[in-house]
């Protein structure tokens, strides 16, 4: 089990610790609705540590990240921040990940926790172009500060203007003492705030001034219930090897003025028309969707399977995501999720559930 550079601080602050993705994670505090709710309406900080960094750079670097990646890197300045995903060449998605442009050549990817080795193995073997790779897994950390109140606590530990960053721009500088830190806004929260990447030996310093300032230790179980209120997908859950991008609501992030990894029968798919979607739902009566729950029709049916559900902290009602085919899928069209021996009523609805 690996640790963070924070795990120590978090095992004083008495988190409840949990296996993830290899890493042992703090899950919560003082407990979930409590810890989504100062997120919601305050300010939080995650250690999202455990998350995985490449530095692609060189001459050939945008041409690699094009090939891997379905949105369109062209479009990236110094300074900007893009969603995408890998495809596979199978119809899935090898992970979702974010791209930085911190320089001319050089590009930061962000990817998920348990897929590093994987994600890492996938872009070199499509790397024929080149590109210098290296992995900062293992030497970077990450912090994530969320909530409407992030500007306004953070303001006094940087000379940079917060308010003046823009939702997926970043800027390098200093930070709670700290120089050269990134200062991402960005999150998986839907409730604003910056991400801040830093060294394993800056991060204490960084973390305790930041908590000085008024954020409040947030734990991993409350940034699930935050990302599904908003509807983002998880991979492992909503997205994996096996799912369709196209059928997962990422045909936003999926730009076919550009070849990349399969994208011929992704473009096939698209024009002869999805067969399933990934719709968001909440529940007509008492009950919490889980993972891997049945979705059934009127007659008790299946059609399909949750793939994230939680009780919403901020709506108080079951909420969910899952696949079904397309003709269930309209705004308002009725689903039922089989909860041990009693099929629940829902309704697909638009996302996100939580408005702000």
């Amino acid at each position: 089990m690996k640790n963070t550079a924070l795990t120590t601080t978090h095992e004083a602050l008495g988190a409840k610790m949990v296996p993830f993705a290899g890493y042992n994670m703090p899950v919560q505090y003082d407990g979930v609705n409590i810890e989504h709710e100062t997120v919601r309406k305050s300010v939080g900080v995650f250690d999202v540590s455990h998350m995985g960094e490449f530095l692609i750079e060189g001459p050939n670097a945008l041409a690699l990240i094009q090939k891997v990646s379905s949105n369109d890197a062209t479009k990236l300045t110094i300074g900007k921040a893009q969603y995408s995903y890998l495809p596979n060449d199978n119809g899935g998605v090898v992970d979702d990940l974010i791209i930085y442009k911190i320089k001319e050549e050089t590009y930061l990817l962000v990817v998920n926790a348990s897929n590093i080795e994987k994600d890492w193995n996938w872009i070199s073997s499509k790397n024929n172009v080149g590109a210098e790779m290296r992995d900062l897994s293992e030497d970077y950390s990450l912090l994530a500060i969320q909530g409407p109140k992030a500007i306004e606590a953070m303001q006094p530990l940087t000379s940079h203007n917060l308010a003046g960053i823009k939702f997926y721009s970043f800027e390098v500088g200093d930070f709670a003492g700290i120089e050269n830190v990134i200062i991402s806004a960005t999150g998986y929260t839907g409730s604003g705030g910056f991400e801040i990447y830093c060294k394993n030996n800056e991060a204490k310093q960084i973390w305790d001034k930041v908590v000085e300032a008024g954020a409040k230790p947030i734990g991993l179980a409350a940034r699930d219930t935050l990302r599904l209120e908003m509807g983002y997908c998880l991979y492992g859950n909503d997205i994996d090897d096996t799912t369709s991008p196209l059928e997962a609501g990422l045909g936003w992030v999926t730009k076919f003025t550009k070849a990349f990894t399969n994208s011929e029968a992704l473009l096939a798919e698209k024009t002869e028309g999805l067969k399933n979607k990934l719709v968001a739902f909440t529940l007509d009566e008492r009950g919490i969707p889980r993972h891997g729950y049945d979705i059934v029709d009127a007659d008790g049916n299946k059609i399909g399977v949750v793939t994230s559900g939680t009780m919403s902290p901020s709506l108080g009602i079951g909420i969910g995501l899952g696949y079904v085919p397309k003709d269930f899928a309209g705004i308002d069209g009725k689903i039922q999720i089989q909860i041990r021996k009693k099929a629940i009523p829902a309704t697909v609805v638009k996302l996100p559930f939580y408005k702000g």
